[in-house]
């Protein structure tokens, strides 16, 4: 894909997924305000000067020069305007507790919007990989499949009483087998290993997740490619560079991230021999000495997105799309909640958030690959996250209008206008700084910059 190319689907998928969340958050916070009969006197998708709307009712819909971002505006919202203090319609004339209410409403709005797509996706799409044979890819050292006697590379020929089970055939009858132990036979290097398997009781499937039972399946063919290379991480250091393939890893094909982590777990730092091709050939083993991140050894980089392979439809029941969408959900707000602690906690560099350049270059990516779950699952996701940093307790955020007024219900008395003033102003130049440093972080790791290392 060419970088002109790149560019444009880069920032048509970017404008048109930010457009998305901003308008749900923003029509979240409208509606409870409507609701609630607060005058709304702008609804704006962007900033900045107005380009075109209309407007209804006392409430002008506009598009502004700037769109990254939105806001709704609301009559008495903001400290100091001056507005009559006897206006039934002013933001600031409502309860506190209704006031909470819409300041809450629009990042609600972003989580059911995640949790609504990927209902969708699961009952009306759900693609499966038709991948035809089962290979292991990784057996976890002291697992269940190593103490049945597995290893790398093997094929699976049989297992329970199924023959030559594809790949979800073979998961979805580990998913039905809680709890039980199921013959299975192996073919390793042109002989047959047969053996049992125990299936332990909090088995999963869900996105090919075995590994309780110490399994990692090949799902794609191609090695891994380097997308970002994390900065004065072991594999900087090693002399990994952006768009490096690894071809293996100490004598191993790995071709996703999961099972070369959980192989780095089990080698608890031991510095491992990276075999490297690149500009399309191979060049001399790197080395590199992991490091302890969190309680997980990682030697610091992003791969790039692999292909997906062909697929066809299973669409699910909706409790079970339900139930899939639920854990989507959570598993992608518990990330995002441990980023922020470990950026706190200097367990991770800040320089690993993602801004606007980011999410255009991801929005981007998964628009141009095969189907549909990587647009659903980055919409879904991207939402998830823009609700809960907008309900972190700052100015200017959600959170911090809600922590304001918090703070009043217990003093029982409004704050100082001119403290909030104050308080509001520098946290707007606090924003701006941090959004600068995000952007340009965003910059100096595109591919652009990122081949000029030495």
């Amino acid at each position: 894909m060419s970088n002109i190319h790149e560019i444009v689907v880069a920032t048509v998928a970017f404008f048109v997924l930010v457009g998305l969340m901003v308008i749900v958050h923003e029509l979240g916070h409208f509606t409870v305000a409507k609701l609630l009969k607060v005058r709304v006197e702008a609804f704006s998708f962007g900033f900045g000067p107005r380009l075109f709307g209309f407007k209804y009712g006392e409430t002008d819909y506009k598009v502004c020069l700037l769109p990254l971002g939105g806001f709704v505006k609301m009559t008495g919202e903001n400290p100091g305007e001056g507005e009559p203090a006897d206006d039934p319609a002013a933001f600031s004339s409502h309860p506190r507790w209704q006031r909470m209410l819409i300041g809450v409403a629009g990042p609600i709005a972003n989580f059911i919007l995640a949790f609504v797509l990927m209902v969708f996706y699961f009952v009306a799409i759900n693609e499966v990989p038709n991948i035809k044979t089962t290979t292991l890819e990784w057996v976890s050292p002291s697992s269940l499949a190593s103490q049945a006697g597995l290893a790398p590379g093997d094929v699976v020929t049989r297992f329970g009483n199924i023959e030559n089970p594809d790949l979800e055939t073979f998961v979805d009858l580990a998913e039905r087998s809680p709890n039980q132990v199921l013959p299975i036979v192996v073919n390793r290097n042109g002989q047959s290993v047969q053996s049992s398997l125990r299936i332990p009781a909090d088995i999963s499937s869900r996105g090919y997740d075995l590994s309780p039972i110490g399994l990692f399946l090949q799902i794609v063919q191609d090695p891994m490619q380097v997308d970002q290379v994390v900065s004065g991480s072991p594999a900087e250091k090693a002399g990994l560079r952006t768009g490096d393939i690894i071809v293996a890893v100490d004598g191993h094909n790995f071709h996703t991230v999961d099972p070369m982590r959980n192989y780095l777990q089990a080698g608890k730092g031991d510095p491992v021999t990276l075999t490297i091709k690149r500009n399309g050939a191979l060049i001399p083993p790197l080395v590199a000495h992991p490091s302890l991140q969190d309680s997980q050894y990682q030697i610091g980089f992003a791969e790039v997105l692999p292909a997906d392979p062909p697929a066809h439809d299973r669409p699910m029941s909706l409790v079970n799309a339900m139930a899939d969408s639920m854990d989507f959900c959570r598993v992608n707000s518990t990330l995002i909640v441990e980023t922020i602690t470990k950026i706190f906690s200097h367990q991770v560099s800040v320089k690993q958030l993602s801004g606007p350049v980011g999410i255009a270059r991801m929005a981007g990516q998964a628009a141009e690959m095969q189907g549909w779950f990587p647009k659903f699952g980055l919409a879904a996701a991207i939402s998830l996250n823009l609700g809960i940093l907008n309900l972190l307790p700052f100015p200017i955020l959600d959170g911090g209008m809600i922590l304001f007024l918090l703070i009043e219900s217990v003093l029982r008395h409004d704050i100082n206008m001119m403290v909030k003033e104050r308080i509001y102003q520098a946290a707007f130049v606090l924003i701006l700084v941090f959004f600068a440093f995000v952007i340009f972080n965003d910059v100096t790791k595109l591919p652009i910059f990122t081949h000029l290392k030495p």
